[in-house]
């Protein structure tokens, strides 16, 4: 079978959750967070967005596409992507953004203090991604509460956009925000992708690999149907798939190694 590994190894490739150039199913919610990037960063206002969604609905991807889409836009702007999960503390995210802003470690509230004159001296927007931000729940919620406060401070220059998997983290988290909903943060959230959606996205993917479909549309069918009967999560599809293609990698190298040799007994 000459070059039947390649077009698996490209099948497993085009699999991978990497951020494509296009996200299925995305359009409104992409419209919305570039939306928002515009009014506030270009337009420099301070301001939040509290992006919700379960697992692998495409939070990330979007907003990693956006940023890498409008790297001109944002150009006169300061970005700063930290991912919670990589923080030993919900009170890490401090001197994560310090060291970022370039200021010296200082820390409790020396470091707070240096942090908010920053973020309300005169200079360019902030622009402040935080992924996984369910993680810096703490008692008394006074990281989340103090990260969402700062827009509000009067010359804040400081854009807040949190992803999380709750749905209700705003309203367990921030009620005493939400007491002044004039800078309350606006709320986008991403559903679970559809049998159609996750079919549409595995057709996208595969169709990027020449010759026969390693995967026939019956099976990315099948797998789409599971996987948004449970989760809806395209993370969880696309792995899916990728396995199954190294279950027929594995059958189709076997058979080729059973193969008597031509004019042998």
């Amino acid at each position: 079978l000459p070059g039947a590994g390649t077009c698996y190894q490209q099948a497993k490739r085009v699999l991978h959750a990497a951020v494509p150039d296009r996200l299925h199913a995305r359009e409104r919610e992409m419209g919305v967070i570039r939306q928002f990037l515009r009014e506030y960063v270009c337009g420099r206002r301070p301001g939040s967005l509290y992006v919700s969604g379960a697992p692998g609905t495409g939070k990330t991807a979007c907003l990693s596409r956006i940023l890498l889409d409008c790297k001109d836009e944002l150009a006169g702007s300061k970005t700063i992507v930290l991912n919670c999960m990589s923080l030993s503390s919900p009170q890490g995210v401090f001197p994560a953004m310090a060291q970022q802003l370039g200021l010296p470690a200082a820390d409790g509230r020396e470091g707070m203090r240096r942090l908010e004159e920053r973020l309300t001296a005169k200079g360019p927007m902030v622009l402040l991604v935080l992924d996984e931000l369910d993680q810096l729940e703490s008692k008394g919620q006074d990281v989340l509460y103090t990260l969402f406060e700062w827009p509000r401070l009067p010359g804040s220059r400081l854009v807040l956009v949190g992803l999380a998997n709750a749905l209700d983290l705003t309203d367990r988290s921030l009620a005493r925000l939400g007491a002044r909903t004039a800078g309350s943060p606006r709320l986008l959230h991403f559903p679970p992708y559809t049998r159609e959606q996750l079919t549409a996205i595995l057709q996208e993917r595969l169709g990027q690999v020449a010759g026969d479909p390693v995967l026939d549309d019956a099976a990315l069918q099948f797998c789409a149907r599971k996987v948004s009967a449970v989760s809806g999560d395209a993370r969880k599809a696309l792995d899916v798939c990728r396995r199954a293609v190294e279950v027929v990698e594995l059958e189709v190298r076997s058979q080729t190694l059973l193969k008597p040799l031509p004019g042998g007994e």
